[in-house]
């Protein structure tokens, strides 16, 4: 429930609150009860809010243009274009062939793309039945900066971070 609670909290501090500082603290996002529910005490709070905030400092507030262009209708003038919704979901899919034979992964594995890049395994643990020689794959964002490996959309995805 935290785990939820504190990605629906990162989701919603890219919300515009003003035009000079976007940032709303999460005690004023959640009522006393959602709040007690979480149970985060008064440091965890201060950090989770500080953290948010340079998140959000360092965010790219999208131009009118292109939430025009994902919406299909322009925005009024005196609106303000909202800032992105996800942190880390700006960035498109990677896909590109695994350089080698894939037999399964573990947390550790590394793999190597045929486009230089290399993505190391933290979490997720794969023996595949058959191995697959040089697969097409598909490194996909998630929220907060998380990518998943995906080798075939019928297995489970690898949490995995670039290394180069």
């Amino acid at each position: 429930m935290r785990r939820y609670l504190l990605s629906v909290l990162l989701a919603a501090s890219s919300f515009a609150a003003t035009a000079q500082d976007r940032f709303v603290p999460v005690e004023q996002r959640l009522s006393a009860a959602q709040l007690a529910e979480v149970g985060l005490d008064a440091t965890q709070l201060q950090t989770l809010n500080r953290v948010l905030r340079e998140a959000e400092a360092s965010m790219p507030v999208p131009t009118r243009a292109a939430v025009a262009a994902n919406t299909g209708a322009p925005l009024p003038a005196n609106v303000p274009a909202p800032a992105a919704m996800h942190l880390g979901l700006e960035e498109g899919p990677v896909s590109a062939r695994v350089v080698g034979d894939v037999a399964g992964w573990q947390p550790g594995t590394v793999f190597t793309l045929d486009n230089g890049q290399q993505w190391q395994v933290m979490k997720g643990q794969m023996k595949l039945r058959k191995t697959l020689q040089a697969p097409q794959i598909e490194v996909i964002p998630g929220i907060a900066g998380r990518w998943f490996l995906q080798v075939d959309e019928d297995l489970p995805k690898a949490r995995v971070f670039r290394l180069r």
